[in-house]
């Protein structure tokens, strides 16, 4: 198939590129690079010896963006492109809401304007907010707690609604957990802006001194070492769950199905802290600081379903997604380099 991946710069688009590639799928890539680099795609390239069309497109820009689909025989979307900081979507949640979900309006507006109905679309386990039992499966309550979920979770909805309009469209929404480790390669990896957010980039940069120690948002929390419990799943089993959903794509579902893309296990802030440590052989220095406003006990997924209606299921554990981090960090201290547009 020839397939359209908005965001596909990104860590996790990056990532699904290089296993489209590697699937023998073509592959068009349009991205802003607001919260990205370029560079990623070249690696891509060279990783796999394969090429892709890269176009710096903004998925607001609907001109642009149809001229893109005008000028390619597009088969399918993978819809990763969006703002991803939790803490920056409460403090600027027009933004979020803008970004996110008019782009997505102006995507399928585009799509649909060039009968190109069928669409993988980037949701998050967020939507489930503070669960009462775990594991969490796709039947779960729904209830956001912070302005980003609440942009996965309408976009959602306005696809479910689309469906319903149009039984043409097929639909896959993929709910993600914790995706975190970078490809066997160390080439390319996660490279967020200024000081990250997330666990497993805070650790890294820790263990190459770029950081000096870890807040550990409470440990009183009702878990075995008091510390929050989540599904941490490795970016290159996150990338194959989306083959699996593109190749199930190929065939007309005429639904929306929605899968959960986890491990169904839990790690520990304490536990992935000593996995790293063994990985990196480094000293990961922290302290314990209050609660986040926001922040629940524990999460993790029921992924069965992905794997009985698309054959998908993980291969790599806590100590391969620390092994595989540290080697992109200690490859790549300061991210990836400043380069030019063109690949």
């Amino acid at each position: 198939m020839k397939v359209l991946v908005t965001g596909g710069a990104g860590y996790i688009g990056s990532h699904t590129c290089l296993e489209l590639l590697n699937s023998g799928h073509q592959i068009i890539v349009v991205d802003n690079l607001i919260n990205s680099k370029v560079e990623s795609l070249k690696r891509v390239q060279e990783l796999t010896g394969n090429s892709l069309i890269f176009q710096q497109v903004d998925i607001l820009n609907e001109s642009a963006l149809d001229a893109v689909f005008k000028q390619n025989s597009i088969d399918a979307v993978i819809h990763f492109a969006g703002l991803k900081a939790v803490g920056e979507s409460v403090l600027q949640p027009l933004r979020y809401y803008h970004n996110n979900v008019t782009g997505s309006l102006t995507l399928l507006k585009v799509m649909n304007r060039n009968r190109v109905k069928k669409i993988v679309f980037s949701s998050s386990a967020t939507i489930y907010g503070d669960p009462s039992s775990v594991p969490i499966t796709e039947d779960f309550p729904i209830h956001t707690t912070n302005p980003y979920g609440s942009t996965k979770l309408f976009i959602e909805y306005i696809l479910q609604d689309l469906y319903k309009s149009d039984p043409e469209w097929d639909i896959i929404l993929l709910r993600y957990f914790n995706p975190v480790g970078a490809h066997e390669s160390g080439r390319i990896g996660e490279d967020p802006n200024g000081i990250p957010n997330n666990l497993m980039p805070i650790i890294s940069q820790i263990a190459v001194k770029k950081l000096s120690q870890l807040n550990i948002y409470g440990n009183d929390y009702p878990t075995p070492d008091g510390t929050g419990i989540r599904d941490y799943i490795h970016v290159v089993d996150l990338a194959q769950g989306h083959i699996k959903a593109i190749n199930r794509l190929e065939n007309r579902l005429s639904s929306v199905e929605i899968y959960n893309l986890g491990t169904g296990h839990g790690y520990s802030v304490f536990e992935v802290i000593r996995a790293f440590e063994k990985a990196s052989g480094k000293s990961i220095p922290y302290q314990i600081v209050g609660r986040r406003s926001g922040d629940i006990a524990q999460c993790y997924a029921d992924s069965s379903k992905a794997f009985h209606e698309l054959g998908w299921k993980v291969k790599y554990e806590i100590d391969d997604m620390c092994r595989s981090a540290w080697k992109w960090q200690m490859q790549n201290p300061n991210g990836y380099p400043e380069t030019g547009i063109a690949i």
